[in-house]
């Protein structure tokens, strides 16, 4: 698809996203009225209000107070408390602006890529959604290091505090990236029509199973190797550092590790085993996604691959954790709202490792597919499906008089 109609649909699902997500942040007051507090219960209501906090331009407790305790100088002078909290509104304007700034382009080389026909809706939708959670993410990390500062303590454990902000608002952004998503999707069915034929290509079965495999080698190193618990803590402890860049294990883990888990030792193995398969349908879907994304994608490029491994991280982050609710019984003693708490985590290692899956993932096909092209592969490896070697290729057609079909789905 060219640029000029997927950008549409990339500016109206960056408008939408940044959009609601103002809303939603401006939703905290609504929160702490006692009618809200009556309706969802105290606890619901401050959960909630933890949730959008991360969004809404009333500052927080904390930065009223730092603005009072840090509003006075060495001379005992009275400094004007405003300027803490007009860093606290740039923060927020800085938020919002790299929302729509991250989003758009994601979106833009997704829905160009992976437009949504034959066959690609299911695909296209995820993925934007997947990215809508990158671009939210990256927002608040940016952003982060004007919130500390204006909480008036910049310099004290200032890796730590940039970690803590960071990690914060994922919640809310699942479904709004998903609203997003779906109005992406539908403005990309609408400029799509008459941009000529968008075909699903062939691709060599070996090659993107190769490719599958070694992206999800990758994502595997972080979710086995790193999240193992004494390893984490090795990563979290090893590097100490000093003055204002101290203590980053807390930001190391948070951009390296997809996960945590550790022996059976102290609980019931048939739990440990459970929750060890949530984590394995990581990988899954991981792999399933790259074993794909070649014969969806218009053109595999190395753009195209990484960006898609990030979206396909992020899901099978999501598929999982959705599995780990299901295991756990706290959500009918404290209810829906605490359940969903941890729900939308992991998405910076998701997209550290996302972006080095994708790239190793190309480079494999690439190699694979040349080199099959060169020894005049046989049928079985030139279609987009596993078992299905197409009528060219039952007829004895050589690899290159095939074109470019649409793949059976």
């Amino acid at each position: 698809m060219e640029y000029r109609r997927a950008a549409i649909p990339a500016l109206v699902g960056g408008l939408l996203i940044t959009a609601l997500l103002w809303w939603a942040g401006a939703s905290t007051q609504a929160l702490r009225l006692p009618g809200a507090v009556d309706v969802l219960g105290g606890r619901a209501a401050a959960e909630l209000d933890h949730w959008l906090l991360p969004w809404s331009y009333d500052p927080p407790a904390s930065v009223r107070i730092g603005a009072e305790t840090f509003g006075v100088g060495e001379d005992r002078a009275t400094i004007d408390n405003s300027r803490y909290l007009s860093l606290y509104t740039t923060a927020m304007q800085i938020r919002f602006v790299a929302v729509f700034l991250f989003f758009v382009p994601g979106a833009l080389l997704l829905v160009r890529r992976l437009p949504p026909v034959n066959g690609r809706v299911p695909a296209t939708l995820l993925a934007v959604w997947a990215w809508g959670l990158v671009a939210g993410t990256l927002a608040v990390t940016v952003s982060a290091p004007w919130l500390v500062a204006a909480q008036g303590r910049g310099s004290y454990r200032f890796l730590p505090q940039l970690a803590g902000m960071a990690s914060g608002g994922r919640q809310i952004l699942v479904p709004i990236a998903l609203v997003a998503a779906v109005a992406v999707v539908l403005a990309a069915r609408v400029t799509a029509k008459g941009a000529g034929p968008l075909p699903r290509v062939a691709v060599p079965v070996v090659a993107a199973r190769l490719a599958a495999t070694v992206g999800t080698a990758v994502v595997a190193v972080s979710l086995v190797v790193l999240s193992y618990q004494p390893v984490a803590a090795a990563i979290q402890t090893s590097f100490v550092g000093s003055g204002l860049f101290a203590e980053p294990g807390d930001l190391l883990r948070q951009w390296l590790l997809l996960g945590s888990w550790a022996g059976p030792a102290g609980t019931p193995v048939g739990d440990w085993f459970l929750y060890r398969v949530a984590d394995a349908l990581v990988l899954a879907v991981v792999w399933w996604s790259l074993r794909w994304l070649p014969v969806l994608l218009t053109r595999a490029t190395v753009p195209a691959m990484a960006a898609g491994a990030v979206c396909a991280t992020v899901i099978g982050l999501l598929v999982s954790q959705l599995a780990q609710m299901a295991l756990n019984d706290s959500g009918m003693r404290w209810g829906l709202v605490q359940l969903f708490a941890g729900f939308g985590g992991g998405v910076p290692a998701a997209l550290t490792f996302g972006l080095v899956a994708g790239a190793a993932a190309a480079v494999a096909l690439r190699v694979a597919s040349g080199r099959a092209a060169a020894g005049g592969a046989e049928a079985p490896g030139v279609t987009g499906t596993d078992g299905d070697s197409g009528g060219a290729a039952a007829a004895g057609a050589p690899a290159s008089d095939r074109g470019p079909g649409p793949a059976a789905p």
